[in-house]
């Protein structure tokens, strides 16, 4: 009995120590996969993709509508119809009776309808064009979900390389505040510098707080378009992606790409056929539709009789099918306007976001090169001649707010270099 429960006190230790390092060894796991979340681009689309349930709606839907291709060109189910005739027996000896075998005679009538020749292949040519339109909706849907999070995550990255750039501003200014509380001791500068330090140190603070709640904000809204909780944690972005070259920026290429690619395009086209599909069924209905049948009799217990029959439909209504065929055609006609207006439209769309991009990159680069620069060479010859006297306090200022403007103009035009980006990306429904 000792034995025993020694046994199973060492077994439960060994199941006990075998869980802990299996937590132990995917925990870690766990939790870098949340926490780096966020890090980059790549990873929150990924998480968005499998995730978010407004994509998987519509993935849902493009299968249901897939289901439905089968059942628009099947033939509807056969009728079996059985008449007990003369049950009565005459009024003879035999009584009533409801057998079969028992009354004056017994019909089995099978019937079939089929319609006119050609309209099970229309129906299924709507349905086929009917999931056209949600493969396009599916691949719409993503394009207008992956820009979101490209253009809110492009934001939070402008914000963190705010808030960046903020405290280091802020740090050098603390600096400069010593500089001018070491002059002001010694005599040689006016306590009047050291509160202006002090004054922009505080609007610093300021502008900090502001730049927190902004993020704030950007995180829920990152959030939401991962279908997690507003206020989960995201890593601090790592870098945003690197553009295109200007090869793949031509507005040439890319206008082709757009009338062949853009989603919304191609659920216009689908509409459009489905219209046109529409519209021959609809003329199909001036003809008549059938309905074939097989009629055995029974008398007694043996089938001696077989009857064929044919029924069709008599289209005399054809005042209102005229209705329906014109409605059809108007149906088809407004499809097609409404693909060239958004065409048109979605070329307007590009042309801004080419341009857009551009000049993005390129004031970027200006920044880069040439103020950003000529901005710290100024606050270097400024900071030297503040401390010989050469130069006073509010100059100093002056050139270390350059300093600022330069950079966050340079983190602008990134932020609108990504913005343009997610624009084109989504009306060409692709990534470049």
């Amino acid at each position: 009995m000792k034995f025993f429960r020694k046994y199973l006190s060492d077994h439960r230790a060994i199941k006990f120590a075998a869980a802990a390092l299996l937590a132990a060894w995917l925990l870690p796991a766990v939790a870098d996969e949340q926490y780096g979340l966020g890090a980059n681009l790549a990873g929150l689309l990924d998480y968005a993709r499998e995730h978010n349930p407004e994509f998987a709606a519509t993935r849902y839907e493009a299968d249901a509508a897939q289901q439905r291709v089968h059942s628009a060109a099947a033939l509807p189910d056969p009728v079996l119809r059985t008449e007990l005739m003369d049950v009565t027996n005459q009024g003879t000896n035999k009584g009533t009776s409801l057998l079969p075998s028992q009354v004056g005679g017994t019909r089995y009538t099978l019937m079939q309808s089929v319609p006119w020749f050609g309209r099970r292949d229309l129906q299924r040519e709507v349905a086929e064009a009917q999931v056209a339109q949600t493969d396009g909706q599916v691949t719409a849907t993503w394009a207008d979900l992956s820009s979101k999070i490209k253009s809110v995550y492009a934001q939070y990255y402008y914000l963190s390389g705010s808030e960046r750039l903020t405290r280091e501003t802020l740090d050098l200014m603390t600096g400069l505040e010593q500089i001018a509380q070491t002059r002001y001791a010694n005599g040689l500068g006016a306590q009047q510098d050291v509160i202006r330090a002090q004054i922009e140190q505080t609007d610093l603070s300021s502008e900090l707080l502001a730049l927190e709640n902004e993020q704030h904000h950007m995180l829920g809204r990152l959030n939401t378009l991962l279908s997690r909780p507003a206020m989960a944690p995201l890593a601090q972005p790592e870098s945003l992606r690197r553009l295109p070259v200007a090869a793949q920026l031509d507005y040439a290429v890319l206008e082709q790409k757009l009338r062949a690619r853009n989603p919304q395009l191609l659920i216009a086209d689908a509409r459009r056929n489905e219209a046109e599909k529409s519209r021959d069924l609809a003329y199909t209905n001036r003809y008549p539709g059938f309905t074939l049948g097989v009629a055995p009799t029974q008398s007694g217990s043996t089938i001696k009789t077989w009857d064929l029959m044919v029924e069709f439909s008599i289209p005399l209504q054809q005042g209102s099918r005229r209705s329906q065929q014109r409605e059809a055609e108007s149906v088809l006609a407004a499809s097609g306007a409404r693909k060239d207006a958004l065409l048109n439209q979605m070329l307007a769309d590009l042309s801004e976001s080419v341009s857009g991009l551009d000049t993005a990159r390129r004031t970027e680069s200006l920044n880069a090169t040439r103020l950003l620069p000529q901005a710290e060479l100024t606050y270097q010859s400024a900071l030297a001649g503040y401390e010989t006297g050469k130069v006073d306090f509010a100059t100093l200022l002056d050139a270390q707010r350059q300093i600022l403007k330069a950079r966050q103009q340079q983190l602008k035009a990134q932020l609108e270099a990504q913005l343009r980006l997610a624009e084109i990306e989504r009306l060409l429904g692709e990534e470049l």
